[in-house]
C-alpha cells in the first residue's frame, strides 16, 4: 500500500486565522480524506510557526511573555482545525522540545558537512516575511523600501552564520530537471527555476538582534533563522533525527501545500538544506493562489479580512468547503463574493443535489413504506455504468489538484440524474408500471450513494447525513463499499430533511 504525507505550512502566530489559512488547510484535508476513501494510508500535518522577530515584537507590543503569547495564538489555529472539521493526524508547534531537538540536529549535520560558516551580513530585511531581499527585488516608494509583496524593509547589519546555498545551485537545477512535477502549477515552477538560474547567494541562517527562537547549538549568541527552523517541522513531526523511525520511513518524502508567496522557501531553500544534510528532498511543492474579497485585495488596513468563523456561521461549513474548491482552479487566484457563494449554494447544492435527494427519498418514504428494493438491472442503466467508471477520472483530477474539475464532473452526473428522474417520472410509473418504477428508483438511489461517496472528501458532514438517510453507517464513505451495497437486497430509507438551506 502506498503511504502519502501531506502538510500545510505551519502558520505564523502573529495574528488570528483568516481565509488563506482555511483554504490551505482544507485543500490538504480533501487530499487526506480522498485517499482514505480509496483505502490508502496518508498522514496530514499542520501546526504553528512560533519563533522570530515578528512574534517577539507582537508579544512585546501586547506586554505578554512570548511563550504565553504563542500558547494563546497557537490555540486559535488548533481550534480552527476543529472548526473546519480537519482530519489532521498531528499538530506541531515550533516551541515543542521535539522540534527544537530536530532543528539543532539538522544544524549540526549542516555544520559538520561544512555547509554552514560564520561571517557578517548587511542587507535589506523584511520583518513581516522574515526574509532578506535581493537588490533587484526592492521597490522604493515615498522614501521607504519594500519587497515585491509590499512589506516594508529595514537595513540590518550583524554577525551571521551562512548556509552555502550557492554551492547547491547546479544540484537544484538538476533536481528540477529530473523531477518536472516537483513544483505545481507549472507557472510557479518556471518562476522558481528562473530565480535559481539567475544565481544563488549564500543564505544568512542566524540572527543576533532578537532572542525568541532556537539557539544555534555551537553558539548560543545566535538564533536559528526562522525559515530553517520552520521548514524543519516537516521532518521533526516524523521523529527526525531518527530517520529509522516508522513514521520517517513510511511517510518521508512528503507533499507540501503552500501559498504562492512562500514557494521560494519551500522549493529552493528547503530542498537545498536537505541535500546538504544528505536527506531526501520533498516529493512535491503545490502552490495555490490568493483570495480577494469582492474584487479587492485583502488586508487588515482596509478591514476586509475574511473570517472563516463568520463564513461558516453565515453559510455552513460544508457549503463553504464546496464553494472554495468549486469556484476557482486550485493554483489560480480567486475572488470571494457573497453573490457567487449564494449562486453556488442555491443552484448546485440546494436545487440540484439537495432537491434530487429530497424528492426521490420522500417519494420512497411515502409510497413504498420507507423501503426500496435494489434490482440487478442497474447494469442496463448507462448513467450507472458511467458513474461506476468515474473513479479513474476523479483520481486523475485529485492527483493533479484539479478540485474544481473533480466537482464539475460529479455535478454533471447529478444533472443527468435529475433529468433521468424527470424523464422516467416514477410518480407516473407507479400507476402504469410499478416494477419499472422500482427499477428506476433503485438506479437513482445507487447513483446517489455513489456520488455521495465521491463528494465525501469535500463535504464530509453532509455526506455522512446522506448515507444515514439510506441507513448506511460512516464506513460506507469508502469507495470500495459500493460492491457491498450492490449485493444488498433492499435499503430502508429515512425521512429526508432539506440538506442545504437556500440563501435569500
Amino acid at each position: 500500500m502506498q503511504n502519502r504525507y501531506f502538510t500545510t505550512p505551519i502558520y505564523y502566530v502573529n495574528d488570528k486565522p483568516h481565509i488563506g489559512h482555511a483554504y490551505t488547510s482544507l485543500s490538504v484535508d480533501i487530499l487526506k480524506r480522498y485517499f482514505s476513501c480509496l483505502g490508502q494510508n496518508s498522514f496530514f500535518l499542520t501546526g504553528t510557526d512560533e519563533h522570530g522577530q515578528k512574534v517577539e515584537k507582537a508579544a512585546s507590543d501586547a506586554s505578554i511573555d512570548p511563550q504565553k503569547f504563542t500558547d494563546s495564538v497557537s490555540q486559535n489555529f488548533r481550534e480552527m482545525s476543529g472548526l473546519l472539521n480537519l482530519s489532521n493526524d498531528d499538530f506541531i508547534r515550533t516551541t515543542e522540545e521535539r522540534h527544537k531537538v530536530s532543528v539543532q540536529a539538522l544544524w549540526k549535520i549542516l555544520e559538520d558537512n561544512d555547509d554552514i560558516y560564520l561571517s557578517k551580513y548587511s542587507g535589506w530585511y523584511s520583518v513581516r516575511d522574515e526574509a532578506f531581499v535581493a537588490d533587484n527585488e526592492i521597490e522604493e516608494r515615498e522614501g521607504k523600501k519594500y519587497n515585491s509583496f509590499g512589506s516594508e524593509l529595514s537595513w540590518v547589519e550583524e554577525e551571521s552564520y551562512f548556509f552555502r546555498l550557492s554551492k547547491w545551485q547546479d544540484a537544484l537545477i538538476e533536481f528540477y530537471d529530473n523531477n518536472p512535477d516537483f513544483i505545481v502549477p507549472k507557472s510557479r515552477s518556471n518562476e522558481v527555476r528562473k530565480f535559481v538560474e539567475s544565481g544563488l547567494k549564500d543564505l544568512s541562517v542566524s540572527r543576533t538582534t532578537f532572542n525568541w527562537g532556537i539557539k544555534v547549538p555551537s553558539n548560543n549568541d545566535h538564533i536559528v533563522y526562522v525559515w530553517l527552523d520552520a521548514l524543519t517541522n516537516y521532518i521533526s513531526a516524523l521523529d527526525f533525527p531518527n530517520t529509522n523511525s516508522d513514521n520517517y520511513q513510511k511517510y518521508w518524502p512528503g507533499i507540501h501545500v503552500v501559498g504562492k508567496d512562500i514557494i521560494r522557501f519551500h522549493a529552493v531553500f528547503w530542498p537545498a538544506f536537505l541535500m546538504a544534510a544528505k536527506l531526501e528532498p520533498p516529493k512535491q511543492i503545490v502552490a495555490h493562489g490568493w483570495w480577494t474579497n469582492e474584487g479587492q485585495k485583502i488586508s487588515k488596513s482596509t478591514g476586509n479580512v475574511i473570517d472563516p468563523i463568520e463564513l461558516i456561521e453565515s453559510y455552513g461549513l460544508d457549503e463553504v468547503r464546496y464553494f472554495l474548491f468549486r469556484e476557482v482552479p486550485f493554483g489560480n487566484d480567486g475572488d470571494f463574493s457573497r453573490e457567487a457563494i449564494k449562486n453556488r449554494i442555491n443552484g448546485e447544492l440546494a436545487n440540484n443535489f439537495g432537491n434530487l435527494i429530497q424528492r426521490v427519498l420522500s417519494f420512497i418514504v411515502k409510497n413504498l413504506e420507507h423501503n426500496i428494493e435494489l434490482t440487478d438491472n442497474n447494469k442496463n442503466f448507462k448513467t450507472f455504468l458511467d458513474i461506476m467508471d468515474l473513479e479513474e477520472t476523479l483520481n486523475s483530477h485529485i492527483l493533479d489538484y484539479r478540485f474544481d474539475e473533480y466537482l464539475k464532473e460529479i455535478f454533471l452526473f447529478l444533472n443527468n440524474l435529475n433529468n433521468y428522474v424527470d424523464k422516467q417520472a416514477p410518480w407516473a410509473l407507479k400507476k402504469t408500471d410499478p416494477d419499472m418504477m422500482k427499477e428506476v428508483l433503485s438506479n437513482i438511489c445507487i447513483c446517489i450513494i455513489r456520488l455521495t461517496q465521491y463528494l465525501h472528501p469535500i463535504m464530509p458532514q453532509k455526506t455522512i447525513k446522506i448515507l444515514e438517510l439510506f441507513n448506511l453507517d460512516e464506513s460506507f464513505k469508502s469507495f470500495s463499499k459500493i460492491e457491498e451495497i450492490l449485493d444488498m437486497k433492499s435499503l430502508k430509507i429515512n425521512q429526508p430533511e432539506p440538506l442545504f438551506q437556500k440563501i435569500e
